[in-house]
């Protein structure tokens, strides 16, 4: 928690519980509200109470919500939410039913209370404390998950315009392509060939990046033609396996999430060695998908483009998949390996 969001918290506690005090001691008059204790005794037991409720609202907002409040984490919510009604009671029974009679020599709850009562009573007391935390947990992620989505289309807007700015008109680049493809296929069908998976690259980047997913199988097109391009450029030395698992047909994924770990091997990685390939690893599985690229590092730049490099991407995967994704990165014994966890 963010220091102002803690002063927010402490302010609102102190609100809460000072209006607590009131509805509890004074009526509407004014007066002193008749009590069965001594009003000591009756603002010992409040102050307790908001305690303990602290202590568990707590429990719920930093741990058992962030954690737990998921569609595929129900049971270990509920258990969660289990263990915070235990803790209620458990930490009531301690305050005012041990503490407070060994150092001010009185108890809540009558003698011979028994346990089941006590549970159920302390039930009934912590089920606003559990609402009112995941009402204001729901309500923090909600807005931060607004302000990071306006931030990803800001940026991805400033990122659109300076591209426009910079590009050429893409029709006329697509005719020029369609043209040159006409005139290359009689005399070279490979050259052709590469032609048109250039054209097909870049309208994929043109007109499917503009949308905030795109389906996994587009996505791994535009890899196997980025490819396809580079076996062109380096003929009997590009040594690349790439292997699916699973099923992509139906799942999404944001746009070029996966070509800035095959640029990335390809830029920086040994190429020509058949024995170590560079090792290209997708697997779909029922609720994420996970891509593995590993590849031997060399010692000479074979490619001086930047690309959208790894730094970016990170920032780009918080933001397209905030709490839901996992990047590993790892260099041992000259072996570069990244693995990206997205849960989609």
């Amino acid at each position: 928690m963010k220091k102002s969001t803690i002063r927010w918290h402490v302010l609102a506690w102190v609100a809460f519980y000072v209006y607590s005090c009131i509805d509890e001691f004074w009526d509407y008059s004014g007066a002193i509200k008749p009590h069965r204790v001594p009003l000591q005794q009756s603002l010992w037991l409040l102050t307790s109470f908001w305690v303990v409720r602290a202590v568990v609202f707590y429990f719920c907002y930093l741990v058992v919500y962030p954690r737990f409040l998921r569609v595929n984490r129900l049971p270990h919510l509920a258990v969660g939410l289990g263990v915070a009604v235990l803790l209620f009671a458990g930490l009531r029974a301690s305050i005012e039913e041990v503490l407070f009679p060994a150092l001010l020599g009185f108890h809540n709850y009558t003698p011979g209370t028994t346990i089941q009562h006590y549970v159920a009573d302390n039930f009934f007391w912590s089920i606003p404390t559990l609402w009112f935390s995941a009402a204001l947990w729901a309500s923090e992620r909600n807005l931060h998950q607004e302000r990071e989505n306006q931030q990803l289309r800001e940026e991805k807007r400033a990122a659109e315009t300076a591209f426009l700015q910079a590009q050429i008109n893409p029709h006329f680049l697509f005719n020029t392509l369609n043209l040159l493809y006409g005139m290359a296929y009689p005399v070279s069908k490979p050259l052709a060939s590469a032609l048109l998976k250039l054209a097909e690259l870049m309208r994929y980047m043109l007109h499917e990046t503009a949308i905030d997913q795109v389906a996994l199988t587009q996505e791994i097109e535009y890899v196997q033609h980025y490819l396809a391009l580079y076996r062109l450029r380096f003929p009997d030395q590009l040594f690349v396996d790439f292997t699916i698992t699973g099923e992509p047909a139906g799942r999404q994924i944001a746009p070029l999430v996966l070509i800035p770990f095959v640029e990335n091997a390809l830029k920086h990685g040994v190429l020509d060695d058949p024995a170590h390939p560079v090792r290209l690893q997708l697997h779909v599985a029922a609720q994420e998908v996970v891509f593995q690229v590993e590849n031997r590092i060399s010692d000479q730049q074979k490619d001086t483009s930047s690309g959208i490099g790894l730094p970016n991407l990170r920032r780009r995967l918080a933001l397209s998949y905030p709490g839901r994704h996992q990047l590993h990165i790892a260099t041992e014994r000259g072996q570069f390996t990244t693995l990206l966890r997205v849960a989609c």
